[in-house]
């Protein structure tokens, strides 16, 4: 079992930045592909971004892309969301994720364990 926690969604005014954490406890967390989904009340679920289980490798949806960065610390076993230049379009709940696997996936049926969501909400 692997459980995870999200924080620092909030209000934020667009073009502003804000950093998302997830804190990762139980199993071994390095073994573990991270990503980022996103879900709008209604809709279903979106992938946002996702990084190995070294950190080494990363990908993004391209709404975020060149705007968010991944990022993952196996020591202090936290995965993180930088997100800039934020939109209207960016407002959701935020879910980190984990699979258990090898290769990076933007499929959210290959993660086997979500957190609680923290909800970002980008004013114009």
């Amino acid at each position: 079992q692997v459980q995870l926690v999200e924080s620092g969604g909030g209000l934020v005014q667009a073009g502003g930045s804000l950093r998302l954490s997830c804190a990762a406890s139980g199993r071994t967390f390095s073994g573990y592909v991270m990503g980022w989904f996103r879900q709008i009340l209604g809709k279903e679920r979106e992938f946002v971004a996702t990084i190995s289980m070294n950190g080494g490798d990363t990908y993004y949806a391209d709404s975020v892309k060149g705007r968010f960065t991944i990022s993952r610390d196996n020591a202090k076993n936290t995965v993180s969301l930088q997100m800039n230049s934020l939109k209207p379009e960016d407002t959701a709940v935020y879910y980190c994720a984990a699979a258990a696997g090898f290769g990076i996936t933007s499929n959210p049926s290959r993660y086997d364990y979500w957190g609680q969501g923290t909800q970002v909400t980008v004013s114009s």
